[in-house]
C-alpha cells in the first residue's frame, strides 16, 4: 500500500505524522483503508476505546466500533459505484475497562500522493469533560435557582430591554403580582420610569454602567395600584464571557417599617392613608391643596374614617411640618381643666398653681393645633377660641398680658356642626371661622373598592408588631369580611384583624378566627334569601305583592325599615318592588 497523506490547505501530510501528532494533543484517532479495514490506531484512540493492537488492526471498522456511528456519511465501494450510508446518531457511549465514555465520531477522506481515495482518518472526541461540565452548570443553575425561590428578599432578574425574566416567590408575595403575569413584563410596571432619580433610572444605569447601585428609599408600584417603600440594590448580570445581558433587583419591603416609624415620630405623609377609590382620590387631592396654605381646615367624618391620621398628614404636607403638631381632645378633657390646658395659666391663678404652666396653643406655637372632636367643646370655651383665631393671640388664666401665638388651627368633628348651630349648642361665628376649608372623610362602606387594599396593609402591620410571619386570608373569611358594613370604619376593621392575628395559629386566618359577632351576622345573613333564590309557586304572587305593599304603606314607603319588616334587605325589596311593578310613593 502506498503511503496515505492527507490534505490540509494546499499542503499534504501523512497519516502516520498526523496521528502522532493528534496523539499530543490527547485526540484519538485511527485510519481505515478503502476495504474499512482499521491500519493504525494512536495511543488515545486504544486508551479510549479499551483495545490492544492486535485487536483492531485488520478488522471492520462497523466491527469495532458498535455504537459510535460517524457524524459524515460513511463511504465504501461496491463494484464501481461509491455508496454513502449515513449514520443515525450523533454520539454514543463506548465501553471500556474503566466504565463508560460519551465519544462523538468524525471522519475525513485520505488520499495517497496522487491524489487517489485511499481511505478515511477518524476522530474520537471523549465528550466526557464537556458532559460533566454541562451537567455541574445544570446543577449549579438549579442550585441556584432554589437558592433565589428560598430567599425571604424580593428578586427579579430584567433582560437588557428591560423586560422582567425571573421572579421569585417572595417578591411574588411583596408585589401581589404572579409570575406569570410578569414574565416578559416591562420592569416599569413595577418602578415607574417618570421619576428622574428613581430606582427605574438606577437599575438602567446598573445595566448600562456594568455598576452595583443601592437605594435606600426607593418606591416601588404593586399589583393594587399603591406605592410601597423599599430598600432595593441593583446589580448587571453577565454571562460566562464577561458580557452584561441584563440586570438584577433585590428588595425589601419597609412599609411596616415606614409605619412603625412614623408612628414613633408621629409624622405621616399620603402613602399612609390607602384608597383608590374615586371618593378618597378626591380627598387627596383636596388635603393636597389646603396643605400648602395656613387656611383653617374642618374635616367632619364618622368615627374611625381616619379624621386624626389625615390632620398629621397635612401637617406634614405643610411648611410648618418642621414644627410642632399639638393635639387636643376636646371630649376627653373635663370643662374645667380644658381651658388652663389649651391656654396655660399663671402662677397663683387658682388653688394647687405653684408655678406657671403654658397650654397647648403655646406648645404649638409655629406648628399646628389639631383640634379633635371639636364639636363637643364647650360653649363657654367657645367664645375665648374664637378670638384666638381671629387676633392670634389670648390671656393665659391669671395672666393680664396676652400672648401673642402662631398657629395653623385643623379641626375634626363626627357631628353635625351646623345642626348643632341650629340647636343653638355651637357658636354660628366659631362655626363658619373653623370651616373655612372643609374635607368630609367618607365611611369605609361607602367605598368597598379599598377594603382589599386596607385588609393588606393592616394585616401586614399587625403581623409585624405582634412578631408572627406574614399571614393570608382564606377565602371563606376573605367573603366574609368584604361584606360587612364596618359601622366603626377602618378603626373596627383594625380591631378585627388585630382579633384574628392574634387567635390565628396557621399561616392563614380562616373564619373561626374572626369575631364571634362577625359570624353570628353572616349566619344570619343566611336565613335572608332573596326572591331569584326562592322558587315560584304557583298562586302565591299576589299574595307576596299584597304582602310587600302593605309592609311599604306601614312604614311610609321608607325602604330600609319596610325590608326589616320583611326580613329581606334592601337590595331584595327593589328587586321584589321592581318585579310586582311597585313604584315608591311621595
Amino acid at each position: 500500500m502506498s503511503e496515505m497523506t492527507l490534505t490540509i490547505g494546499t499542503g499534504k501530510v501523512s497519516t502516520d505524522t498526523l496521528l502522532q501528532v493528534l496523539d499530543e494533543l490527547s485526540i484519538g484517532a485511527f485510519t481505515v483503508d478503502i476495504q474499512r479495514r482499521i491500519s493504525a490506531m494512536n495511543c488515545v484512540a486504544q486508551t479510549l476505546m479499551g483495545f490492544r493492537e492486535n485487536e483492531f488492526l485488520g478488522r471492520d471498522c462497523r466491527e469495532i466500533f458498535v455504537g459510535i456511528p460517524c457524524m459524515v456519511p460513511c463511504i465504501f465501494k461496491k463494484g464501481n459505484a461509491w455508496e454513502v450510508m449515513t449514520a443515525e446518531e450523533d454520539t454514543a457511549s463506548s465501553s471500556t475497562p474503566t466504565g463508560h465514555r460519551l465519544v462523538t465520531r468524525l471522519a475525513m477522506p485520505i488520499q495517497d500522493q496522487k491524489g487517489r481515495l485511499m481511505g478515511c482518518l477518524t476522530i474520537l472526541q471523549d465528550q466526557s469533560p464537556i458532559s460533566d461540565l454541562i451537567n455541574r452548570v445544570h446543577h449549579e443553575e438549579r442550585s441556584l435557582k432554589m437558592i433565589l425561590e428560598n430567599l425571604d428578599i424580593g428578586i427579579f432578574t430584567v433582560n437588557r430591554g428591560g423586560h422582567v425574566t425571573f421572579i421569585n416567590p417572595r417578591a411574588e408575595k411583596i408585589t401581589g403580582y404572579r409570575r406569570e403575569e410578569m414574565l416578559g413584563i416591562p420592569c416599569s410596571k413595577l418602578l415607574e420610569p417618570k421619576s428622574k432619580a428613581g430606582d427605574f433610572q438606577l437599575l438602567q444605569q446598573a445595566i448600562s454602567k456594568g455598576e452595583t447601585l443601592s437605594n435606600p428609599r426607593g418606591r416601588m408600584r404593586i399589583a393594587t395600584g399603591e406605592r410601597i417603600p423599599i430598600r432595593a440594590t441593583y446589580m448587571a448580570l453577565r454571562n460566562e464571557k464577561g458580557a452584561i445581558i441584563g440586570g438584577l433587583a433585590t428588595f425589601d419591603d419597609l412599609s411596616v417599617l415606614e409605619a412603625l416609624r412614623n408612628a414613633v415620630k408621629d409624622s405621616y405623609s399620603f402613602h399612609d392613608m390607602i384608597g383608590k377609590d374615586a371618593v378618597m382620590q378626591r380627598v387627596f387631592h383636596l388635603a393636597r391643596v389646603v396643605a400648602a396654605s395656613d387656611a383653617t381646615v374642618l374635616i367632619s367624618g364618622e368615627t374611625g374614617t381616619g379624621k386624626d391620621l389625615l390632620a398629621k398628614i397635612i401637617h406634614g404636607a405643610s411648611r410648618r411640618a418642621e414644627r410642632p403638631f399639638i393635639k387636643v381632645n376636646c371630649a376627653a378633657m373635663p370643662d374645667t381643666l380644658l381651658e388652663s390646658e389649651m391656654f396655660g395659666y399663671e402662677r397663683g391663678a387658682f388653688t394647687g398653681a405653684d408655678r406657671s404652666k403654658p397650654g397647648r396653643f403655646q406648645d404649638a406655637d409655629g406648628g399646628t393645633l389639631f383640634l379633635d372632636e371639636v364639636g363637643d367643646l364647650p360653649l363657654s370655651l367657645q367664645a375665648k377660641l374664637l378670638r384666638v383665631l381671629e387676633d392670634q393671640d389670648f390671656y393665659p388664666l391669671g395672666s393680664r398680658s396676652p400672648v401673642r401665638v402662631d398657629v395653623r388651627i385643623l379641626s375634626a368633628t363626627n357631628r353635625d356642626l351646623a345642626d348643632m348651630v341650629r340647636r343653638g349648642l355651637f357658636r354660628e361665628d366659631l362655626f363658619y371661622r373653623l370651616n373655612v376649608l372643609r374635607i368630609e372623610m367618607p365611611p369605609l362602606r361607602s367605598r368597598p373598592s379599598d377594603l382589599p387594599l386596607l385588609i393588606q396593609r393592616v394585616l401586614k402591620k399587625l403581623c409585624a408588631q405582634h412578631q408572627k410571619p406574614d399571614k393570608s386570608i382564606s377565602s371563606r373569611a376573605m367573603d366574609i369580611l368584604l361584606n360587612y358594613s364596618y359601622p366603626g370604619n377602618v378603626r373596627e376593621l383594625e380591631n378585627i384583624l388585630e382579633h384574628a392575628v392574634i387567635l390565628s395559629e396557621a399561616e392563614t386566618i380562616f373564619p373561626e378566627d374572626l369575631p364571634d359577632y362577625l359570624k353570628v351576622i353572616r349566619k344570619n345573613e343566611a336565613f335572608v334569601r332573596s326572591d331569584a333564590d326562592v322558587p315560584e309557586i304557583p298562586g302565591a304572587l299576589d299574595g307576596c305583592r299584597d304582602e310587600t305593599i302593605e309592609a311599604l304603606r306601614r312604614n311610609r314607603w321608607h325602604i330600609g325599615r319596610s325590608a326589616a319588616a320583611l326580613g329581606i334587605n334592601r337590595s331584595t325589596l327593589w328587586r321584589r318592588m321592581k318585579k310586582y311593578g311597585i313604584s315608591v310613593k311621595r
